[in-house]
């Protein structure tokens, strides 16, 4: 019987080394128990709207949105200019006031939200690669910007938003600066006592060094899936499994749920090659966006570590009938009833 007795500890024992050896090697696995997000990243309005906008967001079976309150930066310059900065700002959607209503209308029509706050840079483009030569240029930003993600922090309290998305793609400012940001997250959570989130793009998600600190891995999925100009829904799960394996390691690391914070796709010719672009060039080919949404529903969204996702983009507002000039849009397009019929299901 004590034979016996020590055999099973020995063996116990062996179980619970193989199971720390195998967290601490990354290769542990995470299985994500909350609800499914089914969302829809909402443009901001340019002027007041009526809670009739969010009819065509439950048509979809959306069950979240995300409201997305710009603020601007010139490319290698330090001051930051926001809505409820001095009040200037035109766009309706992107004041304090009108966030605020926009998401207390959400919520009025059974909706949740996240409040993600984003940076339009120049020209359009890219956030991730903002940079500022001095130290005295970053401090003038990161005042002013933190003002801004705490003003909107407020904004997110204030209205009981489900989630607070902290920034958007802003991966060389976090390489350069990690400091500021496990500072203002420690300043956002005296503020705002729901979930956290942050939305870092597809190639650089695993450079993020404060997921700890957050409730969700929060993915621009923008992964290049296949080079043809019209690729199978086979094509595209084909061209998923790399990343699957990336995210499903990632998330047994960090014991998180990954969010995809973005998805999407163009109505174009190889949508599917590089997502991120958006470059409107290329014919437009309706059945990409329809064969790439289907190709993600059915090989990525009931992974164990998904937590869910938005896609990108949804107008409100948009006249029936009327296909919105951005071709990520699902709206009124074929990709749209892909949408409602994989958000259908629970």
């Amino acid at each position: 019987m004590k034979s016996s007795a020590f055999l099973l500890l020995l063996l116990l024992l062996g179980f619970g080394v193989f199971c720390a050896c195998s967290t601490l090697s990354g290769t542990s696995t995470y299985v994500y128990r909350g609800e499914k997000i089914k969302g829809v990243s909402l443009v901001a309005p340019r002027d007041s709207v009526t809670d009739s906008v969010y009819a065509p967001v439950r048509e979809v079976s959306a069950e979240w949105v995300s409201v997305m309150p710009y603020g601007f930066v010139e490319e290698g310059k330090p001051n930051f200019h926001y809505a409820g900065k001095g009040g200037e700002w035109k766009w309706w959607g992107e004041t304090p006031t009108g966030t605020i209503q926009t998401i207390r209308m959400a919520h009025s029509r059974g909706l949740k939200v996240m409040l993600k706050p984003h940076v339009w840079m120049g020209r359009g483009g890219f956030t991730g690669h903002f940079d500022l030569k001095s130290d005295a240029d970053w401090l003038i930003f990161e005042k002013e910007y933190g003002e801004y993600l705490l003003e909107f922090a407020r904004v997110a309290q204030t209205t009981e938003a489900d989630m607070y998305c902290i920034a958007t793609e802003m991966q060389t400012f976090v390489a350069r600066r990690p400091e500021f940001w496990f500072r203002i997250i420690k300043e956002i959570k005296q503020i705002y006592k729901g979930k956290l989130t942050y939305a870092e793009n597809w190639d650089t998600y695993q450079d993020v060094p404060f997921w700890d600190q957050l409730d969700y891995i929060g993915v621009d999925a923008y992964f290049p899936l296949s080079d043809k100009q019209s690729p199978t829904v086979t094509d595209l799960k084909k061209g998923w499994q790399k990343h699957l394996k990336e995210l499903a390691t990632y998330a047994g690391k960090h014991q998180k749920p990954i969010l995809f914070t973005e998805y999407g796709y163009r109505s174009a010719d190889f949508a599917a090659r590089k997502p991120w672009e958006t470059d409107q060039t290329q014919p437009e080919n309706e059945q990409v966006q329809v064969d790439a949404y289907r190709a993600l529903f059915e090989e990525v969204w009931n992974q164990e570590w998904m937590a869910g996702g938005f896609v990108w983009k949804w107008f409100p507002g948009l006249e029936p009938g009327r296909k919105a000039r951005d071709w990520y849009s699902p709206q009124h397009k074929p990709a749209e009833r892909t949408l409602a019929e994989f958000y259908k299901k629970k």
